[in-house]
């Protein structure tokens, strides 16, 4: 759900909405996951900031290398996420790719650093400050002498003309997507000489560095056709360490060149050429060595982590070898099931099996190949300038209620979810105290205090007070409440046919016995199979002491055959016998002694390897017994509050609360795309702590390409999980995403990027104020203060930041995870041989 590259906040009114909804989609809210331990103090309450603000939580991870280092020449392959739309940053459908781009090859006059503070870019600036507060501001820039355009022409004042009047919004003709800043400019002058230039607004801009980065030459913002459809594919003119080199949209490539006219340190790179792979498919680019960097998920990162391991292990491209993926499933029971199955006489389900095992067979050795491939990559990996929250819609339902929203807020154990997602990757699980900034950042202060930590009698007190009870719920038949279950939660409903399922196909005639007093499940029906030439009631016992076809999913399949007994050799189901109507499958004799010995091999092997058991095996064994705890304590007379977070209080046997004849039930929408797993396990875990205080809730799971378009942004959810991206630029960026929504006149209502639909006309003052002050320090306070509002309307609770995990060769210099500061792409290479050795040894 993402993921940054993109600023927000700068959309017209005309075309913010829908500048908002596409910047937002192209960020990875995903969280997730992916795949990962500092210790850090409790969060306490409401703060001054100056500590939080003073240290870098987590530093930048980027190899880094002086240049004498990095050798000269060379092609770095980097991905991203997709072919760019436009190389134009100003327009609704630039990404982030757009923002790598034009990073490399356009000017920045301002550059953020590890901390997201923004500093002055030496190579385009000599100096930038404001030289006059009254009465009226006045910035002034002093270029870089040296600073030229590709085709020779100096960088200068035409060039700031034309792109304040592009973005002031003041010609509609151009396709602004935004203009936060620039419509503040009353006029743009040359000053003392070409190489100054004079900047004067006509009212006082507080983040007037964000303005001109990046800064685009007066031939594509000179008109709106140039400025529309000109710089969509292609610039002209650039003024970076790269230059534009080609692009091949059906290769998926965009190429960049060394710039012959580059006045700064030299590139020591040939060429750096972005490729747009999928995230789903990095693991098999990084594996054939067709990527040099890719940042990755957490299920990335932990192949190349067991990758490293096998290959330590002597393990190498060893597929049966391997502890993990597709082969490691394959036990000697479930490899005889399959032989037996594929032999069989049923002709149908064994020509289906053949083609199973040899898709089998291919997965395992791509699976093994891929993993050779991946040993040696590095995992670099930082927290990302970006924030995963839980959003709350408070325009309709009972989250309108600010007493609720702040229930739910009580509920949650932020520290717990952080650690969910950070702590496994040795990253500090520090959940944000501020909406407005990231730790390390001068405004930073941890202002939740404002709303109050995790407390379920709270929790419980604010929904009580609200009209929420325990008997509130009690309905009359067949008056549920519109999109939910009058049964329950959707998490019971799954559990109920996940219980269902477990009994596997059934026969042809479509009939299946499941969940007998003991739990067994057995087939029932007239057909017969044959395993190995004998038939099931032609076999040594008969067809009604017939034993269990491997594969059923009958009781006994993990333990060989066992008679009514319990002792290997009787080949009797227990529970069946002369007479009994129904019937499971017994292979032949030499079948089934083999699957005895099978079967006793593997417990063997078990118990030798047991003490030897690798992490992600003890994890997967751990989440395994965990799945089916929750399993049982969701079945029907499971105990209220099986798995609520511990020390919490269950919530009433009469189940969720209500009022007015309705539960309080909340649909909570989540993406369901492969990525997107641990932002699920996330919501799920959420799900759990809401339902301890009697909040029940119906997740809905929905395709990653329509979350934010048909969902987010149209208001169709009570509950999601996205992210945001960090700005050193809060009081311009921020305030479209925490402003109070505002009536049109054609009765809608305009959210701008405030999607919880939560604002009030303070916090909209309090960023008023910051964007017009121009003492850094009192900007700081306003933002602060905004900060607390936002906690206090309970509207968006910040969970984490994000984990930023990027594959690299290991020779790769000076690029990784970057956390705030941005690439200094000149510097960005390969290490020399010795330096790479003496890396190793390291």
């Amino acid at each position: 759900m993402p993921h940054v590259g993109v600023q927000r906040g700068r959309a017209s009114r005309a075309t913010r909405t829908v500048a908002a909804i596409r910047t937002v989609a192209s960020l990875r809210s995903v969280a997730l996951l992916t795949s990962g331990v500092l210790a850090l103090p409790a969060l306490t309450g409401c703060s001054s900031g100056d500590d939080e603000a003073g240290a870098v939580v987590a530093p930048q991870d980027i190899g880094a290398a002086a240049r004498p280092q990095v050798a000269d020449g060379g092609t770095l392959r980097w991905a991203v996420d997709a072919m760019p739309q436009t190389l134009n940053a100003f327009q609704a459908d630039a990404d982030a790719a757009t923002a790598r781009i034009t990073g490399a090859v356009l000017p920045s006059l301002f550059t953020l650093d590890e901390r997201g503070r923004p500093q002055r870019n030496p190579d385009y600036l000599e100096r930038a400050e404001i030289v006059q507060r009254e009465p009226k501001q006045v910035v002034l820039y002093k270029l870089n002498q040296k600073a030229v355009w590709s085709d020779g022409r100096e960088i200068g004042a035409p060039d700031f003309v034309a792109q304040w009047r592009a973005l002031s919004g003041r010609d509609t003709a151009y396709w602004t997507a935004r203009n936060a800043g620039y419509e503040r400019i009353e006029k743009i002058e040359k000053g003392a000489n070409d190489l100054e230039v004079k900047v004067t607004f006509a009212k006082p801009y507080a983040d007037w560095r964000a303005l001109f980065s990046p800064l685009y030459p007066k031939d594509v913002t000179g008109t709106p056709d140039a400025f529309n459809d000109g710089a969509r594919t292609k610039l002209k003119a650039t003024a970076g360490p790269f230059l534009l080199k080609a692009s091949d949209r059906d290769k998926g490539t965009f190429t960049l060149a060394r710039n012959p006219r580059w006045w700064g340190r030299p590139s020591k790179l040939d060429e750096l050429v972005f490729r747009a792979v999928p995230r789903d498919k990095r693991v098999a680019a990084l594996a054939d060595g067709s990527l040099d960097v890719a940042e990755i998920d957490r299920s990335a990162a932990d192949r190349i982590t067991l990758a490293e391991r096998d290959k330590g292990a002597g393990r190498g491209n060893d597929g049966p070898g391997l502890t993990h993926g597709p082969g490691a499933a394959i036990t000697p029971a479930s490899a005889l099931r399959s032989w037996a199955i594929a032999h069989g006489s049923d002709g149908e389900r064994a020509e289906a099996e053949v083609r199973a095992r040899k898709q089998t067979r291919e997965a395992v050795a791509r699976y093994a190949d891929e993993q050779a491939g991946l040993a040696g990559l590095s995992i670099r990996k930082s927290l990302e300038p970006a924030y995963t929250q839980l959003a709350l819609n408070g325009s309709t339902g009972p989250l309108a209620d600010e007493r609720v929203r702040r229930a739910v807020a009580r509920a949650l154990d932020r520290q717990e979810l952080a650690e969910i997602v950070l702590k496994p990757l040795g990253l500090p699980a520090r959940p944000p105290g501020s909406h407005l900034a990231l730790a390390g950042q001068p405004a930073y202060a941890d202002n939740s205090g404002a709303l109050g930590g995790q407390d379920t009698h709270e929790a419980q007190a604010l929904l009580a007070d609200a009209g929420w009870t325990p008997g509130g719920a009690r309905q009359k038949p067949g008056t549920t409440k519109a999109g939910s279950k009058a049964s329950g939660s959707s998490a019971d409903d799954g559990a109920k046919r996940e219980s269902a399922g477990d009994a596997g196909d059934s026969n042809d005639d479509g009939t299946y016995i499941v969940g007998d007093d003991k739990g067994r499940r057995v087939r029932s029906g007239p057909n017969r199979y044959s395993l190995g030439g004998v038939k099931v009631g032609e076999g040594p016992y008969g067809a009604d002491e017939a034993g269990p076809r491997p594969g059923s999913g009958a009781q006994d399949d993990d333990e060989g055959p066992v008679g009514s007994d319990g002792k290997p050799g009787d080949n009797r189901p227990r529970g069946s016998g002369p007479g009994a109507e129904t019937h499971v499958l017994a292979p032949a004799r030499g079948a089934a002694l083999q699957e005895i010995a099978l079967m006793r091999q593997a417990e063997s092997l078990d118990d030798a390897g047991h003490g030897h058991q690798d992490e992600a095996g003890q994890k997967k064994e751990r989440a395994t017994k965990e799945d089916v705890r929750r399993t049982e304590a969701q079945r029907p007379g499971g105990a209220p509050g099986a798995y609520a977070p511990k020390g919490t209080a269950a919530p009433a046997a009469g189940g969720s609360l209500g009022k007015d004849g309705k539960p309080l039930t909340l649909r909570f929408v989540l993406p369901s795309g492969a990525g997107s797993e641990q932002l699920r396990a996330v919501g799920d875990r959420i799900a759990q702590m809401l339902k301890a205080v009697g909040i029940s809730t119906e997740i809905s799971k929905v395709a990653d390409d329509s979350y934010f378009k048909d969902h987010i942004a149209s208001g169709d959810f009570d509950l999601a999980l996205y992210s945001w991206p960090g700005t050193a630029y809060p009081a311009t960026d921020d305030r479209p995403v925490f402003a109070k929504p505002e009536p049109a006149s054609d009765g809608s209502l305009v959210v701008e990027q405030n999607y919880t639909r939560v604002g009030t006309d303070h916090i909209d003052q309090l960023f008023d104020q910051a964007v017009g002050e121009l003492d850094e320090d009192e900007a700081r306070d306003l933002v602060r203060k905004a900060d607390a509002r936002i906690w206090a309307a309970a509207g968006s609770i910040p969970l984490y930041q994000r984990p930023q995990l990027v594959a690299v060769k290991p020779n790769v210099a000076n690029a990784g995870a970057f956390g705030f500061a941005a690439p200094h792409f000149q510097d960005i290479g390969f290490k020399k041989a010795e330096s790479a050795a003496n890396g190793q040894k390291k």
